[in-house]
């Protein structure tokens, strides 16, 4: 359905270590760089993800939020665990959401920048 998403950033230095730590448990690494611009995908394909440095930017209001696929459960916790340390704000811990399906397993952060994220396993 879509073929990617940017964000853009105030802080591309700070975004991109975030970025680099916590896409990396969901198989995501950075696939390109310019001077104002990083993107993120599978290695050896194009960008899905991308972070765009732009002066002013702000994310979104209430209600946006990024869901990234994440291979297991595991894949969610490591994702939750590297996000953290990296400079996120927790927004609800990794675990079962029974309310969005038996199988629904996530992880919710806020990125450095505001932008609430998400890892899901179903």
């Amino acid at each position: 359905m879509l073929g990617h998403i940017s964000f853009g950033v105030t802080d591309l230095a700070r975004s991109i270590a975030f970025y680099d730590a916590a896409l990396a448990p969901l198989g995501m690494v950075r696939v390109w760089r310019n001077a104002d611009e990083a993107g993120y995908g599978a290695a050896g394909g194009g960008d899905k993800f991308a972070i765009k440095r732009r002066d002013g930017a702000r994310p979104p209001g209430a209600g946006f939020h990024l869901a990234f696929n994440a291979p297991d459960r595991a894949a969610v916790d490591a994702f939750y665990q590297a996000a953290m340390a990296a400079g996120a704000h927790d927004n609800g811990g990794p675990g079962l959401r029974a309310h969005y399906g038996p199988t629904y397993y996530a992880a919710f952060v806020i990125d450095p920048e505001g932008y609430q994220l998400e890892a899901v396993h179903q």
